[in-house]
């Protein structure tokens, strides 16, 4: 089903979305691996090679952290890939101590939503050419810990890394729901996932040492999957033909469940997403 399909996955060097591009490229599809290091990028290419005899897996590099770079990836991607079959938005990041991107947006916000908010827009001319495409959005159920703070989305008067994380998660699952009721290809899915609890180094790289200490504890005691086992339900989404049309709802475990009750508030949602508009750029979203 998935040979020579184009897929496109972000953060996909290390842990879960390294694990979804190996998964692909081991179905036969085209793999784009996106990342930020050119020498990580090489490695995981060769790598993914090796292990399934796919030598169509490609590295494009990008900086989910600055919309130029993402604007840079996303038109090397539509050089060279016309259609684009499935985008999985995966990369994250958990930030303790608040900083601003060079846009000017607190960085989790703009890495673990408006990246995916930009991103599939950028590509969204080559995924209406699929016959049968698929956005996989990397949430998590985090996301039922907070509310938007819509009057300040940057965290700046009140910071805290985990209400961060926790808003930009709730920020993918609203913005895969508005989605949804906005876009009028047919052919085009979109989806939610929830991972679970994986052993990634997510809360590692960029915390104070209390909040690494915390991650390392959590990861170990609490039952964590796999960054493999993680990957099951967006590699499920992007390639199961039970998936396809069972658009706009969050998953877990291979299965669509409830969200929080924040995540339906549709006035919400419309607001996100006109200021999410405004702070990524974009004129018209679905406009060809």
């Amino acid at each position: 089903m998935m040979q020579g399909k184009v897929c496109v996955v972000t953060g996909a060097t290390a842990g879960i979305g390294y694990e979804t591009a190996l998964a692909l490229a081991g179905k036969g599809a085209q793999v784009v691996v996106v990342g930020r290091s050119a020498e990580k990028g090489a490695a995981t290419v060769a790598q993914i090679q090796q292990a399934t005899g796919n030598t169509s897996v490609h590295f494009v590099k990008a900086d989910m952290a600055s919309q130029a770079s993402i604007r840079e990836a996303a038109a090397d991607i539509l050089r060279r890939f016309p259609v684009v079959d499935v985008l999985v938005n995966n990369a994250g990041t958990w930030v303790s101590d608040f900083t601003t991107t060079s846009d000017g947006v607190e960085t989790v916000f703009a890495v673990n939503h408006l990246a995916y908010f930009l991103f599939t827009h950028l590509l969204y001319p080559a995924l209406r050419q699929a016959p049968d495409a698929r956005v996989v959005n990397v949430a998590s159920d985090s996301h039922f810990q907070t509310d938007l703070h819509l009057d300040d989305l940057n965290l700046s008067k009140n910071y805290s890394g985990l209400r961060s994380y926790a808003q930009s998660k709730l920020a993918n699952v609203m913005f895969t729901y508005e989605f949804e009721r906005r876009k009028s290809d047919a052919q085009v899915s979109i989806y939610a996932v929830q991972p679970g609890l994986v052993h990634t180094d997510i809360g590692l790289k960029h915390t104070t040492w209390l909040h690494a200490l915390a991650w390392k504890v959590r990861r170990t005691f609490w039952k964590s999957k796999t960054p493999a086992e993680g990957a099951e339900t967006s590699v499920f989404l992007a390639s199961s033909d039970e998936a396809r049309g069972q658009s706009g709802l969050y998953w877990d475990l291979c299965r669509p469940k409830r969200s929080s009750d924040a995540s339906y508030n549709e006035a919400n949602a419309a607001r996100l997403w006109d200021i999410s508009l405004e702070w990524s750029g974009i004129g018209k979203y679905f406009g060809r």
